[in-house]
Parts: C-alpha cells; sequence; structure tokens
C-alpha cells in the first residue's frame, strides 16, 4: 500500500473538558498517513484515480474547527472517519497535537494517534 502524507495541518477549536479550552478555543495540528494504491493514478497522471489531499485538508480542517469535543481521541475519530469517505483510502494514520493542553508543567507537545482501516 502506497502513503500519501498531509503533516502540520492548523485549524482552531474549543475542544477540551475544561470550559476556558471550549469559550476561548486553541491551536490543533493534525497529521494524516493516506493509505492507498497510488499506481492507477501513477500510471494515468489523473488526479480522479488518487485521493484529492487539498480536499481532505480542508474537509479535516472542517473537523477540527467543527462541534466542540472532550478528548482528543474523539476528535482523532471523527477526522479518521471523515477521511476513510474517500473510497480509494484504505486506511488512515491520524495524529492530533494539542500543543496549548492544559498542563501545569513544560511540555512541547500532547498528541494522540490511531489508526484505522477499512473492513
Amino acid at each position: 500500500m502506497d502513503r500519501v502524507a498531509l503533516r502540520g495541518l492548523k485549524a482552531r477549536g474549543h475542544h477540551g473538558v475544561f470550559e476556558h479550552e471550549r469559550r476561548e478555543g486553541q491551536d490543533f495540528f493534525v497529521d494524516l498517513v493516506l493509505g492507498l494504491d497510488t499506481a492507477p493514478a501513477a500510471a494515468t497522471d489523473d488526479l480522479t484515480r488518487t485521493v484529492h489531499y487539498g480536499i481532505v485538508a480542508e474537509e479535516v480542517t472542517a473537523v477540527v474547527e467543527g462541534e466542540p469535543v472532550d478528548l482528543i481521541e474523539t476528535l482523532a475519530q471523527r477526522i479518521a472517519d471523515q477521511v476513510l469517505k474517500h473510497d480509494l483510502v484504505q486506511e488512515v494514520e491520524v495524529t492530533v497535537h494539542k500543543p496549548q493542553a492544559p498542563i501545569t508543567v513544560p511540555f512541547a507537545d500532547v498528541s494522540v494517534t490511531i489508526t484505522r482501516r477499512r473492513p
């Protein structure tokens, strides 16, 4: 299986358990690795035979900017569900980064990574 990666998608969301996270929002970053067969697209140089990563990026941004959830695990699942709506995508690895998480000690990043496949 081939891989198409999008790294560092940035969107502002209102996710989190605390009221101030929901009210003020914060930046989230998303990394995606899509698993699909790119050979048909490469052989024909035809965009319709692969996944349009620009559209995927817009859809993922809309999920992050959309309905708030408590957990980044839930957000990652929603993103995976959206990406797998693309027929050619057989699997997706989603990493959601929350670098402004309400943690009381110095840290660089918090992230959750999930992998989901078509049944």
